[in-house]
């Protein structure tokens, strides 16, 4: 064992005046009151950053749609969202899903914008709500009476948009929202 280089109770900043290490303690009577701790840093969103990204991200999530049900429908021949006879890209309803997608990740873009306003870590509460939202879509379909293998289907189209926004949006919001 070896023996220590300065006695015990010498160590650095053993008994020396705490201002010297730390700096001065608001909580303590003798701090000034003319020099107030400084406000926490607050978040604000760069609006052209984020409605770019979240376009892109809009653009995508349509795109996502269709080829999920191009997927479901032609490659693996499942009647989800409309019968097979509609053809592969399918009637109104996948135009439908499209759009929703899209406006969805319009509405997942404007998450960070609100959140930013008053709440502590809008990141992490806007990534909550985009994955809950995605989990309570994916279940959606399960609470029908169509066949389980169109359950199925329609679940995995809704995950694989419900992923893009979330994996899209995440780091665009992160960049898109800066402390002050």
């Amino acid at each position: 064992m070896e023996t220590p280089h300065t006695p015990y109770g010498q160590e650095p900043g053993y008994g020396q005046d705490q201002h010297q290490l730390y700096g001065p303690d608001p909580a303590h009577p003798s701090y000034p009151a003319d020099s107030a701790p400084p406000p926490p840093p607050q978040a604000r969103v760069d609006a052209r950053k984020i409605w770019s990204g979240g376009l892109m991200t809009a653009l995508v999530a349509a795109l996502t749609a269709v080829a999920g049900v191009l997927l479901v429908r032609r490659v693996l021949g499942v009647a989800v969202f409309a019968p097979e006879r509609d053809g592969a890209m399918g009637d109104a309803s996948t135009g439908l899903l499209a759009g929703g997608a899209a406006v969805a990740a319009l509405a997942a873009t404007l998450l960070p914008h609100l959140l930013c306003l008053g709440t502590p870590q809008p990141g992490r509460f806007s990534s909550w709500i985009v994955t809950l939202a995605t989990v309570v879509m994916v279940l959606l379909p399960f609470t029908t009476s169509v066949p389980l293998v169109t359950k199925v289907g329609t679940a995995a189209v809704y995950l694989a948009v419900g992923l893009t926004i979330g994996m899209l949006l995440t780091p665009v919001a992160r960049g898109a929202v800066r402390s002050r």
